[in-house]
């Protein structure tokens, strides 16, 4: 028999169909796509929405000008003015000696002049270059320190930005994961529940079992909320830093592969660290500044040597006691300047001495630092190696979880284990594998601590902790392959 198109039901017209196809497509378009972003793209995006690295930013260009206003010290400066306005001048010459041809030498003669109001403009063109100066020669060093500082704060915001945002990332990603395993066990306990009630109708379960049961749920459910809370705080931390869509946004784990060892013993990292920490350099470079403050104040540097050039000229003109009169004066010079400070009220010693007190405390803060930074470092490289120890024992942990597990999952289905068992059992394997994760973001930023405290931290080592991560998966064993 020929086949025949099919007609839909009359009350299931084409149109009818045509209308639900594009609502059901419509509706699959509203729904948020879930992105995944891995650590590299969150690095990248935190460079242009971070605000305190935006403010580092800003402090690093103002701080690089120092070095041309370092430079600017020795240069000639160079300084035009011009005056204009109503003058009054009267001068009188008593026993001036006068002579002209013709006339006999006289030492009496008298002069005076006299303008009223008059009509006065001047203008002069000055110009010095330092040629010594102690005070000078401080600040310009003080100011190509200061220079050096910003180049390490700069150094430092960045490595700053990077552990923020690893540490945002990965905060992230085990909220994720706590989550994921409080809503497996709701459906484990709520699949249990229903088991225990239908086994409680049936007189095979005492009503116990079935209060323990309820409770369970609604503590799992208490769990749920405190979770799903807490990473919406911290997407929304994440997004805040970077700009990625915090809600919509599913971050990867680090559990593929090994974390890097330190690579080194205690006492290389603890020298790498004195050495190029950049917290402790600035330090050790706020003593230099200090201590060129308290130069600048000496007698020596009190003291400058300048060329000095200077044209002026005075023109004033109008009438006085004496009728129309004009007055027009022009000077200029080329010298050598020397200038000695003889007596300040006590004020340049002061600021020697307060000058010195500061040098003090700088000395004594730099000390703390150091202390810091070798407490710091050990703590990391000893969370590192220790660390590495305690991330084996909890994927060991997490296999015989796994394996409990399977066992009790078995036992449950011929009826040797009992449904607690079995929810404690699944609890016990997803808590496993939550602690093995939470141990293996310890390891990664215990590495990327390392680095930075020892100034080495760069997109490299971000690059190399990038490999380890993968999409999550649902209670899989650890990847290590020695494990």
């Amino acid at each position: 028999m020929a086949m025949g198109r099919r007609r839909l039901p009359p009350t299931f017209s084409a149109g009818m169909l045509r209308a639900l196809l594009a609502a059901a497509l419509g509706g699959a378009l509203c729904v948020p796509a879930v992105q995944a972003a891995d650590l590299m793209q969150a690095w990248k995006s935190a460079q242009q929405h971070d605000a305190d690295f935006q403010a580092a930013q800003a402090t690093y260009e103002a701080g690089l000008t120092q070095r041309e206003q370092a430079s600017a010290l020795w240069r000639p400066t160079v300084q035009a003015t011009g005056t204009a306005g109503r003058m009054t001048n009267e001068t009188q010459t008593q026993g001036a000696q006068f002579y002209a041809p013709g006339f006999p030498l006289t030492n009496s003669a008298v002069f005076n002049t006299s303008i009223v109001n008059g009509n006065m403009d001047r203008w002069a063109l000055s110009a010095r270059q330092p040629l010594v100066s102690g005070e000078r020669l401080a600040q310009s060093r003080q100011l190509d320190l200061k220079a050096e500082i910003a180049d390490l704060e700069w150094k430092n915001a960045r490595q700053d930005l990077m552990l923020r945002t690893a540490q945002r990332y990965f905060d992230v990603a085990l909220a994720q994961e706590a989550l994921r395993v409080a809503r497996s066990q709701e459906q484990s306990v709520e699949k249990a529940l229903g088991e225990v009630k239908a086994r409680y109708k049936l007189g095979d379960v005492p009503i116990t079992d079935t209060h323990e049961a309820e409770a369970r749920v609604e503590a799992i459910r208490a769990q749920i909320m405190a979770a799903e809370t807490d990473l919406q705080l911290k997407q929304a931390a994440l997004a805040d830093a970077t700009g990625l869509p915090g809600a919509s946004l599913d971050v990867l784990e680090p559990t593929r592969g090994d974390v890097p060892p330190p690579g080194g013993p205690l006492e290389q990292w603890m020298n790498e660290a004195t050495a190029g920490n950049p917290g402790l350099r600035m330090r050790e470079l706020q003593v230099d500044v200090a201590r060129r403050e308290s130069d600048r104040y000496g007698v020596l540097s009190s003291s400058s040597v300048d060329l000095v050039g200077e044209m002026t000229r005075d023109h004033l003109s109008g009438s006085g006691d004496y009728g129309p009169a004009s007055n027009t004066l022009r000077t200029s010079l080329l010298g050598v300047q020397l200038t000695i400070p003889l007596y300040s009220g006590g004020s340049r010693s002061a600021r020697r001495e307060e000058a010195q007190h500061l040098t003090d405390k700088a000395l004594s803060e730099t000390q703390r630092s150091r202390q810091q930074v070798g407490l710091q470092t050990r703590a990391a490289w000893l969370g590192l190696t220790a660390g590495e120890r305690r991330v084996q024992a909890l994927a060991a942990a997490l296999k015989a979880s796994d394996a409990r597990l399977a066992a009790t999952r078995l036992g449950h289905q011929v009826g040797d284990r009992s449904t607690l068992d079995l929810l404690s059992a699944e609890s016990d394997a997803a808590n496993a594998r939550l602690s093995w994760l939470q141990g293996r973001v310890g390891q990664v930023m215990n590495r990327l601590q390392l680095e930075a405290l020892a100034g080495k931290l760069d997109e490299s080592q971000l690059q190399t902790v990038n490999a380890l991560l993968e999409v999550p998966s649902e209670g899989a064993a650890p990847s290590d392959s020695r494990h």
